[in-house]
């Protein structure tokens, strides 16, 4: 085998090599090309190219079935046999896993599994490049400068075990970041997008609407904390519920630990969290926002299993009308709460709210708070799954119907779960950009919402 062989090679070849009782390989040829920009000028430029491959040994035992995993990237022929004796090595090491499951067998190899992966390159941006510099042009002229960055991803990965399993799959993930100042930084504005192609992607209309926000913010009203009526936009929806999506292992739930755990035990399935009519779904084939059609597990953790790798996934409601419908399941968690299976899928939509765009959100507001964005969100309590977080790039106050300026920033306290409670209104879905999660899960879409009394905790002097 060559240095330079192709992926699929790679994964047959350390099945051979193989002499554990079970074995999973996983190859993910990635490559990205970037664009990035500040000052209405473009700053770097590049493509990138990369390999990573995952070998996970299981190992039967008396006591039970131990495994092993093993991470590397750029594996050339010389380490692919040292890299398969390493996992073979961790997994005699550790004792019985918990999450231990016959791997998944059966099912047709996809049809393209030895073709060379997909790759990305500078051309993604053939139609974007040219209207991004258009966009420059009008920010230098309208006094404003243009910050940012627009990334694209394409990931081949290829899944191979010894029970026979032959899978591919191909991830494209873009995403563009633009933020718009004044020259003398007091005022800042931001927008993001998620797309797979950089062709939905006007960066004209985004200055646009970023030359809208900046004029917002030359007046400056000052506002204490406390609690407000607030609009949160698509992407604040999305930062909130992938986190909430994040802590729904159902297992975590069973046990007590997490908002949704039931009061002396079980859990909260079946119970009412918002009297809106929301469904939370995820679903490999959702339109522009498809994903990894079967499981993906590099390691095993609350919510995912190694043993689980190549399970096909199918549509999933977690809420259905408002009501919890499901939580987070592996194989081995299902089992242990009497659950369905249901693993985690690489998207997320909230679908329910009505037809309103956020404009004429704002145009319904006798007064409130119209958010940009949230950043810097942590846990503050698992148990009621309270988040603390900032605002960021521009608060605004509405007042009859109109933005009439831009107040400070402010540190928030709330939980996702609680919100959904309070929500008297979820505008029209679309396809949104998580600020706070880009790097880690971009195929969202979401509605903006409406929460009577959002709790802005304190003031914040963050821009």
């Amino acid at each position: 085998m060559s240095p330079v062989a192709k992926p699929y090679e790679i994964v047959e070849r350390a099945l051979e090599l193989s002499r554990a009782d079970g074995c999973v390989v996983i190859a993910d040829e990635q490559s990205s090309a970037n664009l990035r920009w500040a000052g209405n000028a473009l700053t770097t430029n590049g493509v990138t190219r990369g390999r990573t491959l995952t070998v996970i040994a299981t190992v039967d035992g008396a006591e039970g079935t131990a495994s092993g995993v093993v991470s590397r990237s750029a594996v050339t022929a010389e380490e692919l046999e040292p890299l398969v004796r390493a996992a073979e090595a961790a997994a005699r090491g550790a004792g019985p896993a918990e999450d231990a499951q016959p791997l998944v067998a059966g099912g047709q190899a996809s049809p393209d599994f030895t073709d060379a992966p997909a790759e990305t390159s500078s051309a993604v941006f053939a139609d974007f490049a040219p209207a991004l510099g258009e966009a420059f042009a009008r920010a230098r002229a309208g006094g404003r400068e243009l910050y940012g960055f627009a990334n694209h991803e394409l990931t081949s990965t290829y899944l191979g075990t010894s029970t026979g399993l032959r899978l591919r799959h191909d991830q494209p993930s873009g995403t563009l970041e633009l933020n718009a100042k004044s020259p003398d930084r007091t005022r800042s504005a931001w927008m993001g997008h998620s797309t797979r192609d950089f062709k939905d992607v006007d960066p004209i209309a985004l200055d646009a609407e970023l030359a809208q926000r900046l004029g917002w913010a030359e007046r400056r009203i000052e506002l204490p904390a406390g609690r407000y009526e607030t609009l949160l936009p698509p992407t604040a929806v999305a930062d909130l519920l992938i986190y909430q999506l994040w802590s729904s292992a159902a297992r975590d739930a069973a046990e007590g630990r997490t908002v949704f755990s039931k009061p002396g035990g079980g859990t909260r399935i079946g119970e009412t969290l918002s009297p809106l009519p929301l469904t939370l779904r995820s679903d490999p084939n959702e339109p522009g926002l498809e994903s990894a059609p079967f499981v993906i597990a590099h390691a095993s953790g609350d919510d995912s299993s190694v043993f689980d790798n190549g399970l096909p996934l199918a549509p999933t409601e977690w809420l259905r009308d408002g009501r919890l419908e499901r939580l987070v399941t592996t194989r081995h968690s299902a089992g242990l709460t009497g659950l369905p299976v249901t693993p985690g899928i690489g998207n997320l939509v909230l679908d329910g709210g009505g037809e309103r765009s956020l404009e004429e959100m704002v145009a319904a507001t006798e007064r409130g708070l119209l958010l940009t964005c949230l950043w810097y969100i942590r846990e503050v309590d698992p148990a009621t799954l309270l988040l603390t977080g900032l605002t960021r790039d521009g608060v605004y106050l509405v007042e009859n119907g109109e933005v009439v300026g831009e107040v400070n920033n402010f540190r928030f306290n709330e939980s996702p779960v609680d919100l959904l409670s309070r929500a008297t209104e979820a505008g029209r879905t679309e396809r949104t950009l998580p600020r706070e999660w880009s790097d880690w899960f971009t195929r969202a879409a979401m509605p903006p919402v409406r929460v009577p009394d959002f709790n802005m905790s304190s003031v914040s002097q963050g821009v």
